[in-house]
């Protein structure tokens, strides 16, 4: 079944509303679960979207045993990962599938992945995981739209990441905690996420240092066992609602967030003139009129965040100026403003960057969700619009935020999923 958003706008959004775990620190944590030969994993505070459900498939089909113990609280056994070839049309579905071809290198020297799939916000091509796994002595070829690699015998070596990947560095981060000798890895992303996964192989048995800054230094072992983690919470979803409740004209208390990780999107909603606490695990934000219009570029963490550029237009297209975005992540993250302007949004984009003219009000429209965080930023507009807006392409926006139609719901907004059959979208 497909499925729509209907959002009556105009109600101001007011309550507390809980985040939940980061879908991109699980997903390579649970990818790493599997690393562990002996013993089990129960991980806390997981998301349950569909992006996880997804990898949770794939493992299964390679030999791993994972269970829900509870609703977000997932159990994991990997004794017995055999199969080293990962379900194609399910691999294909998600970017995080990249990370299964580090895996299987690591346990049985051998892996077949299907390229990732995901949203369309951009080319996400595997050649900076291919060089990584390439230092590692793993020769991995694309054929047939899968990566392929066959009697790999991995040892340790330096690594430059190119881009400070994040993506890169998670895959590299997996593969090298179980490689002989020692990896290197220079100009390694720095985000949360990663220092997230590095706690976490650490608990397992691994030796990762420096995790947090540029360098990383993994020093390989025989084996790892199974332990318990709690994932941290999402910093994007946390984000998400932020601008959402400023949007909408709310009074909004975001729970279970860490701060820390939202300092850049926390100065930039204050330089937009709304009112933001921080408390200890807690952010609320007091939405203000007028919206001023504060310019955005995207940039590796701790810069603002590009998935969070999406809901930031949603909020500068009510702003009382001009404001210029850029986005320097992906290249066709744009995609969701020619739906924004079926609301009434006065945007134009020229390559990376986008002009955002505020104007007073959105009005309802059917749009279509393209992307995840393109979808937020639709229901951001849905909410702050007056009258009704149909939201297409929901299967999206499940796959990174769990209830939102509920969490909003319960924060006052007037929204409703419609299931529709998949010849009906």
């Amino acid at each position: 079944m497909a499925a729509k958003f209907l959002i009556r706008g105009g109600r101001p959004l007011s309550g507390r509303v809980t985040v939940g775990g980061a879908k991109n620190s699980a997903l390579p944590i649970i990818t790493a679960a599997a690393l562990a030969a002996e013993g089990e994993s129960v991980l806390d505070n997981v998301p349950n979207n569909s992006d996880i459900h997804h990898l949770c498939q794939i493992l299964k089909d390679l030999g791993c045993q994972l269970e829900w113990i509870e609703e977000t609280s997932l159990w994991i056994r990997a004794n017995d990962l055999a199969n080293h070839v990962a379900p194609y049309n399910i691999a294909r579905k998600l970017r995080g599938s990249t990370y299964v071809m580090g895996l299987l290198l690591a346990r049985l020297g051998k892996g077949e992945v299907a390229c990732p799939g995901g949203c369309e916000i951009g080319a996400r091509p595997v050649d900076f995981h291919l060089k990584g796994f390439k230092a590692l002595g793993a020769d991995v070829v694309v054929e047939h739209g899968a990566m392929k690699a066959e009697n790999v015998k991995l040892s340790g070596a330096r690594f430059y990441v190119d881009r400070a990947s994040v993506g890169t560095t998670v895959n590299m981060m997996i593969t090298a905690s179980l490689t002989p000798g020692t990896t290197l890895l220079e100009n390694a992303a720095v985000e949360p996420e990663i220092v997230d996964l590095a706690n976490y192989i650490n608990g397992m048995g691994g030796r990762l240092r420096g995790a947090g800054t540029n360098t990383i230094r993994i020093e390989g072992v025989d084996k790892l066992h199974g332990c318990r983690h709690e994932v941290i919470p999402d910093r994007i979803e946390a984000g998400t609602y932020m601008m959402m409740a400023a949007a909408a004209s709310g009074d909004v208390l975001i729970d279970n967030c860490i701060t820390e990780h939202l300092s850049t999107v926390i100065a930039k909603l204050r330089e937009a003139g709304q009112e933001v606490e921080e408390q200890m695990d807690a952010v609320r934000v007091i939405a203000r009129r007028p919206i001023h219009s504060a310019d955005v570029e995207t940039q590796v963490h701790p810069g603002f965040p590009t998935d969070l550029q999406s809901p930031w237009v949603t909020l500068m297209g009510l702003s009382d100026g001009i404001a210029v975005v850029q986005e320097t992540i992906f290249e066709n993250r744009f995609g969701f403003i020619n739906e924004l302007i079926r609301m009434g949004a006065n945007i134009k984009v020229d390559r990376n960057t986008a002009i955002v003219r505020g104007v007073e009000r959105y009005t309802g429209a059917p749009v279509e969700a393209k992307d995840i965080r393109g979808g937020a930023a639709l229901v951001a507009a849905g909410l702050a619009a007056d009258g009704v807006t149909e939201i297409a392409g929901i299967r999206y926006l499940d796959r990174g935020y769990n209830r939102m139609e509920d969490k909003l719901a319960e924060l006052g907004a007037d929204i409703r999923r419609i299931e529709l059959p998949e010849n009906n979208v």
